[in-house]
């Protein structure tokens, strides 16, 4: 089955296609970073203008660097939500227009269940039962999963989600947009223990999160230092750490409560090098493993919708003809795969 799916939730326009049979055909993402770089963040209705601008010519190329034409597409997948409505619209218009068309079903996908399933598409890939952790800009949240589409939320973010609090802390300390990369790139050459910072709500039970804090302390800390290079570096770092360690830690506890050995990381922070590192240590440790998408496929991509939506249509799941989207949807909802579907 040879899937298009389709991602536009926030500031890129993902476009990819799926064969259940042969993997991931092609896939290709377009960034609006230079469109809002002078806003120092998502401007919506210039994410929703940039989306309808870019999405048709990026699904020509992917089908074409696919080697197919739109003939020979079996359904299409789409982001429905969370995310800003006017990009998801845009995306879910099309998706659908193209699904009418070609006389193809069409399936909203989640965003985030994609971000958990993109692991899947590796070699060797985890089977569920495992705990997954999604840690992006807009979301952090230790997930108990069951099988694909039961899904069990452990813990989340109580403030700012962790990529959320790499943009913020970049942007204090003067870095530009968008800052997470970054302050990562910067931390390289910050020196470790120089400035130690807390690892918040983990003197505590609980696996719940909370990074505004810290940001607070990083704040201080500037504010007061020489401001020089060196330190700049050496304070990035002892940010870096702290969330790095904080998320370490809230995963082995999270394990335990779900008596698994197996960690899976999605979203845009589960391509920072020290955290992969960290959580390999971690799972190796107990016996267990930890899995990656490719940092390619870690951002917001049309990759990882295409083979949800590919799993859910396989499954023989798919939408109306109506065009539905949610900024936001409870993952908790969505319906649960048959052991054949998954």
């Amino acid at each position: 089955m040879r899937v298009l799916g389709i991602e536009t939730s926030c500031d890129e326009t993902g476009v990819a296609v799926y064969d259940t049979g042969a993997g991931l055909l092609a896939h290709a993402v377009y960034s609006q970073i230079a469109l809002h770089a002078e806003y120092g963040g998502v401007v919506p209705e210039r994410a929703s203008r940039d989306h309808v601008r870019k999405l048709l010519p990026l699904v020509r190329q992917t089908l074409a660097e696919a080697g197919l034409a739109p003939g020979d597409l079996d359904g299409v997948a789409y982001t429905a939500g969370p995310g800003l409505v006017g990009a998801l619209l845009v995306g879910a218009g099309v998706a659908r227009a193209l699904a009418w068309a070609l006389e193809v079903p069409a399936i909203g996908v989640h965003h985030m269940e994609g971000h958990l399933l993109a692991p899947l598409m590796e070699d060797n890939p985890p089977q569920p039962p495992f705990v997954a952790l999604l840690v992006s800009g807009g979301h952090t949240q230790l997930v108990a999963v069951e099988a694909i589409g039961r899904y069990r939320l452990l813990g989340e973010t109580l403030d700012d989600a962790a990529g959320e609090a790499f943009d913020k802390t970049a942007k204090l300390m003067g870095l530009p947009y968008p800052g997470g990369p970054q302050l990562a790139a910067l931390a390289e050459q910050g020196r470790p223990g120089v400035f130690r910072f807390a690892r918040p709500m983990t003197d505590r039970p609980g696996l719940d999160f909370s990074f505004s804090g810290l940001k607070t302390q990083v704040l201080l800390a500037w504010q007061q230092s020489d401001r020089s290079a060196q330190t700049r570096a050496d304070i990035a770092r002892g940010f870096e750490d702290a969330v790095v360690e904080t998320l370490a830690i809230k995963c082995e506890r999270a394990l335990d409560a779900a008596g698994s050995d197996v960690i899976v990381v999605s979203g845009g922070v589960g391509a920072n090098r020290r955290l992969r590192a960290r959580l390999q240590k971690m799972a190796a440790a107990r016996g267990g493993r930890a899995c990656f998408p490719r940092p390619s496929l870690c951002t917001d991509n049309g990759a990882m919708i295409a083979f949800a939506g590919a799993l859910r249509l396989q499954a023989g799941q798919h939408d109306g003809a109506q065009v539905r989207v949610a900024a936001r949807w409870d993952m908790a909802a969505l319906p649960a795969l048959a052991a054949s579907g998954a």
